[in-house]
């Protein structure tokens, strides 16, 4: 979970207890929170979720907070947790946080979303 400059070791620890507890909503899915740039926006983030250990299974929720920018991927077997409308969700709710300048509170809001809406996942 790069945090970048943007936390302080608490905000990380208050984060990771966020990414953990999405997870144990969520049996299946995994989560990674990326905090930094985003040099090409959405292809920027894809290419962080390609990276994830477990991609298929990941949902990447990407904020740069100095583009002011956010972008939710989720891996081929994660959609199947997660539509596109709880992602939408998820993504409206973070980013009122985050007009805000409350960038913890709107990741840790979209997650909370996260965890409510996924569900067990379809088969293909």
């Amino acid at each position: 979970m790069p945090a970048g400059e943007v936390f302080s070791p608490t905000q990380r620890a208050d984060l990771a207890r966020a990414v953990a507890l999405t997870e144990l909503q969520a049996p299946g899915l995994r989560v990674a929170v990326f905090v930094g740039d985003l040099p090409q926006g959405r292809a920027s983030a894809q290419a962080e979720h390609a990276a994830a250990p477990d991609a298929a299974n990941t949902v990447l929720v990407a904020v740069d907070p100095a583009a002011r920018s956010l972008e939710i991927v989720t891996g081929e077997i994660a959609r199947r947790h997660l539509d596109d409308r709880s992602c939408a969700l998820a993504a409206l709710s973070m980013t009122s946080a985050m007009s805000l300048g409350d960038v913890l509170g709107g990741i840790k809001a979209g997650l909370r979303v996260i965890g409510e809406h996924a569900r067990m996942p379809r088969q293909p």
